[in-house]
């Protein structure tokens, strides 16, 4: 699409893929796909009053879903590995 590629070039990079490896690698580890990981990070957070989600078909939405329960196993533990993975990570404002 015209107009992504600068978008594509600051946030598709090899530092963050490493970072999705090292997230996803936590999310195996719980028995939980990496989408599902990261709707129950949301959950988890204190700072997020609401999580939206969206699916193109019935059954992605159910797991999707699976987050709610997913977020009791984001203990205290985890959730400082994850944050870890986060070292030096600078937050996107997509600007």
């Amino acid at each position: 699409m015209a107009g992504l590629d600068r978008l594509k070039e600051r946030e598709l990079n090899e530092a963050r893929l490493r970072k999705v490896n090292e997230r996803k690698a936590i999310a195996t580890e719980l028995g939980l796909w990496l989408p599902v990981f990261a709707i129950a990070r949301c959950l988890k957070n204190a700072r997020v009053s609401m999580v939206m989600l969206g699916a193109g078909k019935v059954p992605l939405l159910k797991e999707n879903m699976k987050a709610a329960e997913a977020q009791d196993l984001l203990t205290p533990e985890v959730l400082a590995q994850v944050e870890g993975t986060r070292a030096g990570e600078k937050l996107s404002t997509w600007t």
